[in-house]
């Protein structure tokens, strides 16, 4: 069975064709600022983006015979993790979400491919709003709010997996503690299968990032709500975007902080990514406390586990807690995938999202 996944990024569009398990073919397609800039909205982008990935499909020469088209989940509402049927209420509410983000553009890309392929079904498989948290993970200090579940779920549960695999049993025997290094950082508590905690990456709380200033001083941060020097869009943007070591470095670009510390010895650099491990690391044994210090992994992933430097950090700070696995990069093409074949093979049963 042929399988086509789609993985919308802000200025990029991942895509691979797998027979199978295997994979045939794959392909990121580069999307230039100024021409992203044409579009009002995101979900506008779908239409042009679809053309991309067919255009780049038929060039690779993979025949249109697919089973299944699965994309990855945008900012839907909290649902249980699992595989979705792209249906009518998903793609209202990625159009009317009151956040947006790329991943939206998965569930309507893959539903207008699938829908012109005789037999072939429109999946989405563990989006960023999987919520599966506890009840005490969900309540904060105020009565007027609740904590949100926005994370990197997909791949934290593929490498979830593929590290059970590895121990010769199923994620759902352990309990775990995963972090994913990205733009966003997101440390979770995963027991037994299910992710009972973790910080929304997305807006900025937990630890902070490449790009995301984490969890702030809330009365600072009033304040510069209130100082009139700010709109609404900048202050968010210096929540999610331009914060974290891109506001306090300049740059989002983790491979120049490396050669920044190791090349120039620049002190600045390392102070601001000594302190970053510093609080990924608080993060990460806070979670150690959700599960009742009773963790059997650690498990880092994402782009920044490349970076020995990063790792050796957290290492020196948590190793204590549980041994550490690292698992550089991303799994999110090949998850997909498999989500996808899982249903089409009957061993998951995709559920409706309502």
């Amino acid at each position: 069975m042929h399988i086509l996944v789609v993985n919308p990024g802000s200025t990029s569009t991942k895509i691979a064709v797998f027979e199978n398990e295997k994979e045939l073919f794959h392909k990121s397609l580069s999307h230039p600022v100024e021409e992203i800039a044409q579009f009002k909205a995101i979900t506008d982008q779908y239409e042009w983006r679809k053309q991309l990935v067919l255009e780049a499909v038929k060039q690779a020469g993979c025949p249109f015979d697919f089973a299944a088209v699965v994309g990855r989940g945008g900012l839907l509402k909290p649902i249980p993790g699992g595989v979705y049927r792209v249906n009518d209420q998903m793609m209202h509410d990625v159009r009317t979400s009151e956040h947006s983000h790329a991943s939206d553009l998965g569930c309507l890309i893959a539903y207008e491919i699938a829908k012109d392929i005789p037999g072939c079904q429109s999946f989405i498989a563990d989006p960023v709003v999987v919520d599966e948290l506890c009840d005490s993970a969900r309540i904060c200090g105020s009565p007027l709010m609740e904590r949100l579940s926005i994370w990197h779920a997909l791949n934290q549960r593929a490498i979830a997996r593929r590290f059970a695999k590895e121990q010769g049993k199923r994620y759902e025997d352990f309990n775990l503690v995963i972090v994913h290094l990205g733009g966003g950082v997101s440390v979770a508590a995963h027991e037994h299968g299910k992710c009972i905690d973790v910080n929304n990456a997305l807006d900025g709380e937990g630890p902070f990032g490449p790009e995301r200033a984490g969890t702030l001083p809330a009365s600072g941060l009033i304040k510069l709500c209130f100082s009139g020097e700010y709109t609404e869009a900048q202050l968010l943007k210096m929540v999610s975007g331009k914060a974290g070591l891109a506001a306090l470095l300049g740059t989002n670009d983790m491979r120049e902080v490396e050669r920044s510390i190791n090349e120039d010895h620049d002190e600045k650099a390392t102070r601001y990514t000594d302190a970053m491990i510093y609080h990924i690391a608080k993060a990460i044994t806070a979670q150690g406390a959700v599960l009742c210090g009773k963790v059997d992994a650690i498990l880092i992933t994402g782009g920044m586990a490349r970076w020995g430097y990063l790792v050796e950090g957290l290492k020196q700070r948590c190793g204590w807690m549980a041994p550490i696995h690292c698992y550089p990069g991303e799994d999110e093409l090949e998850a997909l995938a498999l989500n996808a074949l899982d249903v089409l093979n009957g061993t998951v049963e995709a559920q409706e999202y309502k």
